[in-house]
């Protein structure tokens, strides 16, 4: 009819990758492995992974999450979370006569490695990250005498080092890869004989997932991004997603938190998830807006994945003998009383 014209078509761009990467799967499979092979209770240093529905699911399964070793039953099986832990709860762990289980994902173990190595050499080293994160505390209790925290380009400014020509960077491996390179950038403009580190310490998901989000920011008016609060890659994605040029972006751990406002006025919604978000719950959104009229989906593909870890070494032992046989060592009495 004259005058009138044709709703747009409503459509929803599916990032892929998206979603578990290698050192999530590789946690949380430890968690699940433990409580099968052990029993329950599994003691757990802080969130596995920073996922609300995770964390319930494991909670529903035996494990019980605790903020510090102090809180874990002398005698009991404790596992450190994919985010790394400091020597120093290794150390509290060994105090409290604890079987541990080392479930720190291999690409936050590297950035460790690193920063012992680069301490050894008496560098100055220039860890990019957010204050208070569990990667950045347990990085920088590897060389706290060696280590200043950079949270952000606007802490360049108030640095210090003992010696310009030996300082490195590192950094937080769930950043945004443009803001870290921003802070870099400014740093190499006050430092400039800052040494690189070896190799790309942002992982390869954390990576991926940014890429792609780019791909469809330009094109989706809505951004959805499925992850928990604290979740600091989950939050980089809303940041990267309104940057690349998406009018709205919301994060969101389950479908039903999505206010329906959102999708007023909206004919492309990008949707992709978190590294530590299970798959169920991006269906879940896709549901959701296939109930709303947001039928099609188009994948967005910017990179393949591979990778895969294999389990922590500990899952190969008899830890339950083993936290009896510490616990018998301090009291005298035989193995397992």
């Amino acid at each position: 009819m004259v005058g009138m014209t044709a709703s747009p078509a409503r459509r929803v761009l599916l990032a892929a990758p998206r979603g578990y990467c290698a050192g999530v799967d590789r946690a949380v499979i430890a968690v699940e492995k433990a409580l099968e092979q052990y029993g329950a209770p599994i003691y757990v240093r802080h969130e596995i992974v920073h996922n609300k529905y995770v964390v319930q699911t494991l909670e529903k399964k035996g494990a019980i999450f605790v903020e510090q070793t102090a809180e874990v039953p002398e005698g009991s099986i404790v596992m450190f979370s994919a985010h790394g832990v400091s020597p120093v709860v290794h150390e509290e762990a060994a105090a409290g006569k604890l079987a541990t289980i080392d479930a720190t994902c291999p690409l936050v173990t590297k950035v460790h490695k690193e920063a012992v190595r680069f301490a050894n050499e008496d560098f100055d080293i220039l860890l990019i990250g957010h204050e208070g994160h569990e990667e950045v505390i347990g990085t920088s209790g590897e060389a706290p005498d060696h280590i200043t925290l950079v949270d952000g380009p606007d802490d360049v400014d108030k640095v210090e080092v003992r010696d310009p020509s030996k300082v490195v960077w590192l950094s937080q491996t769930t950043l945004s890869v443009d803001e870290t390179m921003e802070t870099v950038d400014a740093l190499k403009e006050k430092f400039p004989l800052l040494i690189s580190p070896p190799s790309d310490d942002i992982c390869y998901a954390t990576q991926n997932r940014q890429l792609a989000v780019k791909q469809m920011g330009a094109e989706a008016e809505l951004v959805i991004v499925v992850g928990s609060r604290n979740s600091s890659n989950s939050v980089r994605l809303v940041e990267v997603a309104k940057l690349a040029g998406a009018r709205a972006a919301y994060l969101v751990d389950f479908a039903e938190e999505i206010d329906e406002a959102w999708l007023e006025g909206v004919s492309t919604v990008g949707v992709t998830s978190g590294a530590s978000v299970p798959e169920i719950l991006v269906e879940q959104v896709l549901e959701f807006l296939s109930g709303r009229g947001f039928e099609d989906v188009e994948i967005v593909k910017a990179a393949e994945e591979s990778i895969t870890f294999s389990l922590p070494k500990e899952l190969r032992r008899d830890l339950r003998a083993e936290a009896a046989a510490l616990v018998a060592a301090r009291t005298g009495g035989p193995s397992g009383e």
